[in-house]
């Protein structure tokens, strides 16, 4: 989903139909990436609907939210099948991190103003995206686009839920704003549509208080692996303290 940025307009699944000058047409949707990774999806997409187009290949390119959880029906059978459990500055999506930090004791970290929005999703619901679009495939020639989320949350949100969450289990949960190291907008417009794998038969896994609870269990249950030197964002977007210099023509 990073791919699109956050338009102020609502974000179509794919395409979009537009009326300029007194004519119509259904184009690809603008990506507007704030990342170089998110960039490189979008030239990913890009090569794949070109190679749709030009020699007939088939091809559903999921357009995933934001990920939390760690466990599916499959890794429950055994510990060692469990899934990696992001937290740190990097790698660590909102939830997971807002979860570990919650369950060390270390204060929720929003980024700037929190009202960043993006899509999320279950982990069993990746699971279970990828088995529809594999068991339903596009036509031959065909390019499309599933929006892959099931609900839509700020960062503020997202922290409400955890504390929420935590207090239920006794824990003691604080939350600080840091200086946003990442280029984006904190307080936007956000409505992506998301009806194609609904459609398709998927039973969403949303965000319940009881889904939350098993998540944070999960981080109080590993806590002694918790680096907590790496929660703390130690990565930032913009040159700190370095002054532009210029040159002469």
């Amino acid at each position: 989903m990073g791919e699109y940025g956050t338009p102020n307009i609502d974000i179509e699944e794919g395409y979009i139909t537009i009326t300029h000058n007194g004519r119509t047409d259904t184009l690809p949707y603008p990506k507007q990436a704030s990342s170089f990774y998110h960039l490189s999806k979008v030239h990913d997409s890009n090569n794949i609907a070109f190679t749709c187009k030009a020699w007939g290949i088939r091809a559903t390119d999921l357009n995933q939210g934001v990920v939390y959880g760690m466990r599916t029906d499959e890794t429950e059978m055994h510990e060692e099948l469990y899934n990696r459990f992001d937290y740190d500055g990097i790698f660590g999506t909102a939830l997971n991190r807002f979860c570990v930090q919650a369950a060390v004791g270390h204060p929720l970290t929003v980024y700037g103003k929190g009202g960043q929005t993006r899509g999320y999703l279950d982990i069993r619901d990746t699971v279970q995206c990828v088995e529809l679009a594999i068991a339903n495939p596009a036509q031959r020639g065909e390019f499309r686009v599933f929006n892959q989320f099931t609900e839509q949350f700020s960062v503020n949100e997202l922290a409400k839920l955890v504390t929420k969450a935590g207090e239920k289990l006794g824990l003691d949960v604080q939350t600080i704003s840091v200086p946003n190291p990442r280029v984006e907008a904190e307080e936007h417009y956000y409505n992506a549509k998301h009806t194609k794998l609904v459609e398709l038969g998927l039973k969403p896994h949303l965000l319940s208080d009881s889904l939350l609870d098993s998540l944070l269990n999960v981080a109080i249950e590993f806590k002694d692996r918790v680096d907590t030197k790496q929660i703390m964002p130690n990565v930032s977007w913009r040159k700190i303290g370095v002054k532009p210099k210029t040159v002469a023509a």
